[in-house]
């Protein structure tokens, strides 16, 4: 059976590079088509699914200026919890499960059957994100969780966002500051991965373990032998850290780039709506100008239109004897003629 070291570490959470939004230098691009993705849901889509109906229960009866409105803004906005925690697990190292080995195969297989199991053994951690890595170093998963709390009886609403909360709920009460909730949950997933890991043939290697009693001089010889170990395990968490520091230096990176990118952009858009902006203005001063000019001819017709508007006051008096047929053609007509004429004038 080979013997494995197993890390659990927290992660940075840049689940643009977790989905290979772009290529950071630590990745293969030619591997790319091999991660696993378990899981990629919209973190807003996901936070209305979680807390919206618990945001209108603690609204009734609030000021407005006291309810939640947007508790995904809420959380991003404030300082006491984050919007979201990440989680790598990974089997060995480069050096002896590196990708495309058939060591490296192996622990693809025990982390792919560690994984579909997460979210049923951890409830109170809502999995909205999900890789499992090919195209780096070694294969390694990124989970990335909403931690909450449902009947919360505290202060806020009866569903929250909480690490702490949520872990106790699982049965992690934390002791002191290197024994917290969160430690304790990573060394059980550990442990679940390792049980997991021997099912396949590997054995998890831990630096530092207990040693029976022993007389002094075999007891100090054991003690320098668990300060190897201890310097060993040392140097294996530092060689997965480092891993784990160069893809953040690649991420910062690529990010810087696409920073860059989005500057040269915005600078093209910015130049093409001072263009948009100058055509705009010098249309809107032709338009003025020309309203300036149609505006005693748009005056007169006004005056016309009133003038005309009153025919009753234009027709003039038929005289006791005058037939119908003389008043019509020799009254009516020309006047009506009169008006057909400035009814076109003020069309054209």
């Amino acid at each position: 059976m080979m013997k494995r070291t197993i890390s659990g570490m927290i992660g940075a959470g840049s689940l643009a590079h977790n989905r290979r939004d772009f290529v950071a230098e630590n990745v293969d691009p030619d591997r790319v088509q091999l991660n696993i993705c378990y899981n990629n849901e919209n973190l807003k889509e996901v936070y209305k699914k979680l807390f919206d109906d618990a945001a209108e229960r603690y609204n009734v009866g609030k000021r407005k200026d006291r309810q939640i409105a947007n508790y995904y803004e809420k959380i991003r906005q404030g300082k006491q919890e984050k919007l979201f925690h990440e989680v790598i697990f990974q089997i060995g190292n480069r050096e002896d499960m590196a990708v495309g080995t058939l060591e490296g195969n192996l622990a693809v297989k025990v982390l792919d059957e560690y994984v579909k199991d997460f979210q049923k053994r951890n409830p109170t951690l809502r999995v909205f994100s999900c890789y499992l890595h090919q195209d780096e170093a070694t294969p390694h998963l990124h989970i990335d969780f909403v931690p909450y709390v449902t009947n919360w009886k505290g202060k806020g609403m009866d569903t929250r966002v909480s690490l702490k909360q949520a872990l106790k709920s699982l049965g992690f009460q934390g002791g002191n500051k290197h024994d917290t909730e969160l430690n304790q949950w990573i060394n059980h997933e550990k442990e679940v991965l390792a049980e997991i890991a021997k099912q396949h043939g590997i054995e998890w290697e831990q630096k530092g373990t207990h040693e029976e009693h022993l007389d002094v001089y075999n007891f100090k010889k054991k003690e320098r032998k668990k300060e190897v170990q201890e310097l060993e395990q040392e140097k294996e968490n530092l060689t997965v850290e480092n891993e784990g520091l160069t893809s953040q230096i690649a991420e910062a990176r690529a990010d810087i780039k696409l920073l860059e990118e989005e500057k040269i952009q915005f600078q093209k858009d910015k130049e093409i709506a001072e263009k948009r902006a100058e055509k705009a203005e010098t249309e809107l001063k032709k338009l003025e100008d020309r309203r300036e000019f149609l505006q005693p001819v748009m005056d007169n017709v006004s005056k016309e239109i009133k003038e005309y508007g009153m025919i009753k006051t234009f027709l003039p008096e038929a005289t006791a004897l005058e037939r119908a047929v003389t008043y019509r053609d020799k009254k009516i007509k020309p006047l009506f003629i009169e008006m057909k004429n400035k009814i076109g004038a003020m069309a054209a």
